[in-house]
């Protein structure tokens, strides 16, 4: 990954961070902007998001790509940078699958005992 992409990616998950935490409010849930993927031409970003407890995860990630064109118009004001990339916020599959091998060793670690 190109050190510009890199600082891009940087940038737009503090700026997305922000806006998240300032403007949408999701009661009884903990949400969390875990990383940034940005399209090598700056055309796209992918925001991936995790959720806590996880069954909310779809119903939230709908309310935050509802409500993209916000955090869109937020980020063209905030950002000194053209083109800004278009955003998307996608469900962070790496925790739930963590957790499913976190479950899965426990049980050996039983069975072997």
């Amino acid at each position: 990954m190109s050190n510009r992409l890199e600082k891009v990616n940087s940038l737009l998950a503090q700026e997305i961070s922000k806006i998240i935490a300032r403007d949408f409010s999701f009661k009884d849930s903990l949400v969390t902007l875990t990383h940034v993927d940005t399209s090598p031409n700056l055309i796209e970003t992918k925001a991936y998001i995790s959720v806590l407890p996880e069954d909310k995860t779809d119903q939230i990630i709908k309310v935050l790509n509802s409500g993209v064109y916000d955090v869109q118009q937020k980020i063209n004001k905030l950002v000194n940078m053209r083109p800004v990339p278009k955003i998307r916020f996608i469900k962070d599959r790496v925790l739930a699958e963590a957790s499913k091998i976190e479950a899965i060793l426990e049980t050996l670690k039983k069975e072997q005992k």
